[in-house]
Formats: structure tokens, sequence, C-alpha cells
């Protein structure tokens, strides 16, 4: 590969700004790349939407990124993976393209015979990629699909510590309160509100979301195709949102810019 095609950025996108935390993590592991998020919060969420509505929007992602010359894509974020990331690899077969699953391996390994809780968007819990998923790891631990869309809106409006989202957690946590091992975080939106599910599910659960992972898995395809950007300084990050306003571009900073 030439060198300015390993100069050239990383498309990262999300149905809204939940594919932040994922953006963090591969800024942890490669700061000196250049990265340039898409949010389609006036779409959001994703998760209630069919497999083909998904599909379609993020195609028409993907031909953006294309048109700004991007060396990799990351679908940062679990919905639109189960819905569009094999047609879109396959449609692209030279563009790398990672994608994000729930992290149900890391927490059944966690802890062996298991209760595992999974919260996701219905369109992931319901994909055949999650039950196939889900299917490999039925028989090392329980696995308890919880649906949580209202997350997502909660992180939308930059509501990560109020009473409203509290309220919310109690009542769909309740009935696991004390009586599940690991939580995965099957929504990149979620990871920015583990505190507040933390508290509530408790202290001694453990909880875990697929962000890193994604991270680790850019970085190898990457050094594979030789498209690494080894300069010695940090990258740039350009934020972009389909609702095109002023406060989406300033809480999309704020998220990036939150301490673990």
């Amino acid at each position: 590969m030439t060198k300015n095609k390993a100069s050239a950025p990383i498309g990262v996108f999300d149905s809204g700004l939940g594919g932040i935390s994922v953006l963090r993590e591969m800024y942890k592991l490669m700061p000196n790349e250049d990265y340039y998020f898409f949010g389609d919060s006036k779409n959001a969420p994703y998760g209630t939407k069919s497999v083909a509505q998904v599909r379609q929007l993020s195609e028409d992602i993907v031909q953006k990124f294309i048109q700004n010359d991007v060396k990799a894509i990351v679908i940062a974020c679990n919905t639109a993976t189960s819905a569009a990331a094999s047609y879109l690899r396959e449609k692209y077969p030279d563009l790398p393209i990672v994608g994000l699953e729930p992290a149900v391996k890391p927490a059944v390994l966690h802890q062996e015979n298991s209760r595992v809780l999974v919260m996701a968007t219905p369109l992931t819990l319901k994909e055949e990629k999650f039950n196939n998923l889900m299917g490999r790891f039925k028989d090392q631990a329980q696995i308890i699909k919880l649906p949580a869309p209202e997350i997502v809106e909660f992180v939308e409006r930059g509501e990560l510590n109020t009473p409203e989202l509290y309220t919310y957690l109690e009542e769909i946590l309740a009935p696991y309160k004390q009586q599940v091992d690991s939580v995965v975080l099957g929504c990149t939106h979620f990871p920015f509100v583990k505190r507040a599910i933390q508290n509530v599910i408790g202290e001694n659960a453990y909880i875990v979301d697929g962000g890193a992972g994604a991270a680790r898995e850019l970085k190898h395809l990457l050094d594979i195709k030789d498209l690494r950007n080894l300069r010695p300084e940090n990258g740039t990050i350009t934020f972009e949102n389909s609702r095109d306003t002023a406060a989406e571009i300033k809480l999309s900073r704020e998220l990036m810019d939150l301490s673990d």
C-alpha cells in the first residue's frame, strides 16, 4: 500500500452518538490515526427499524465515507453490524470493514456456569447473527436477553446520570438484581451509562462491552494490509452528524472527552 493510503482517515459510524464509545477505544489504541466519525442521530434509533431500512442507511453512510477516501470502516453499532456488515463486506471486498458484536464470549469465560444478561436493542437481539452467537455458548452459561432501546434516547440527549435514567434502569433491571453474574452491553450507546447500570444491578456484576475488541480487530486488519499510520504525533478526529446542529457536535466532543 502507498504511504498516502496509510495516511487516509478511518471512517466510523453509528446510528447516533453511541459509537463514540468505540471511537474512544480505537483512539486509545491508535492515537496517531485520523478518524472521521459520522453519527446518524436524525435516524436514531436503528434498533427499532427493519433490517432493510438499517442496511440502506448504512450503505448511504459507507458511500459518503468512500467519497472521502477512507482506508477502513468501523460499524460502531451492533444493530447495523447485524443488519448490514456481511452485505457491505461482499459489496466492497477491498475495503476493511470491522463490525461490533455483543461481548458474550468474555462474559461467559469470566465465570463458569454463570448467568449472563445481554442488554441490547430489539433488532440486535432478534437477528440471526446474535442468536447464532448465543447458541455457541448455551451449554456454558444461561444467557438472558433484555431489550433496552430507551437507553439510546437517553444518551442521544446527553442524559447519562439523570433521575429519569435511573427510574428506567430500575424498572427493567429489577428482576435481575443479584441474579446475574455478568452484564453484556450489546449496544455502543450503553457504555456511556455503565456506571448507572452498575449502580442499579449491583457492584458484584461483571459488565463488559465490545468496544475494545473492535479496536483490536481494526488494528489487526490495518497491520495485515500495511495501512497503519505510523507518524509520531496524534491524529485528528472529525465529527459529523446527520442532524447537523452545533449541539450534536458539541455533545459528540463531550462524549469523546469523558473520563472512564
